[in-house]
């Protein structure tokens, strides 16, 4: 009995091309690593460059175990394969719904860490150097009451010359920072949903596959056997 051939291979691509996506992942996470400053203040609210060479390496483990299991038409490594993708698919949907449900708790957990940082006059040079460049990329000033959380309003706070006029006022950014990271986190919300349900979707015809050829090679081997 012959395991079927189309399973074969369409398993064997979708884990070369998992694999590819793992690579890059890990690159893009190295490259942001050595070129990015970490930034004490959106490390709080932003995954840093470590967990995306994490996922890139797991990703690169899971797809080369998924290429060589059909390769081989090993049922070890096609078991261990699908168990992984069945993790990563439970863990993907419980982000999903836990982000869609919990945002208000999401908030409330950002505004804790971010109060950590205030008053920002007494914080570390790191700190306010990192808070300052917060202040120039969002067009903010301060971070959770506005320029009132300075005891000296730095120039970072200062309007440039492009900034729109709804956001300044007497010259100087009107919005706390915390406004604009709230902003910025729910106008991604939806995108980094969709990305996550894509990518479960993904993951079950993975698994859908794999379990196919996993039961292909079982028959095969019972026949061969018998």
């Amino acid at each position: 009995m012959a395991v079927n051939k189309c399973v074969k291979n369409l398993l064997f691509f979708f884990n070369l091309l998992f694999w590819v996506c793992g690579c890059v992942i890990l690159g893009v996470g190295i490259y942001l690593k050595v070129t990015k400053g970490g930034n004490k203040i959106t490390d709080q609210y932003l995954p840093s460059f470590d967990l995306m060479i994490a996922i890139g390496v797991i990703i690169m483990v899971i797809g080369f175990l998924g290429c060589c299991g059909a390769y081989k038409e090993s049922r070890c490594m096609l078991l261990v394969f699908f168990i992984f993708l069945l993790l990563i698919f439970v863990l993907l949907l419980a982000a999903g719904i836990v982000a869609a449900v919990g945002g208000n708790t999401v908030k409330d957990w950002l505004k804790k860490k971010l109060e950590e940082f205030t008053p920002i006059s007494s914080q570390n040079p790191e700190v306010i150097a990192d808070m300052e460049k917060l202040q120039r990329e969002l067009m903010c000033c301060g971070l959770m009451k506005g320029p009132s959380d300075w005891t000296k309003i730095p120039d970072s706070c200062k309007c440039n010359a492009t900034a729109p006029a709804n956001v300044c006022n007497s010259g100087i950014y009107k919005d706390p920072c915390y406004d604009k990271i709230i902003s910025y986190m729910k106008d991604n919300m939806a995108v980094a949903l969709g990305i996550a349900f894509a990518v479960a979707a993904i993951l079950l015809f993975g698994m859908v596959f794999s379990m196919m050829l996993y039961c292909q090679i079982g028959r095969k081997s019972a026949v061969d056997t018998a």
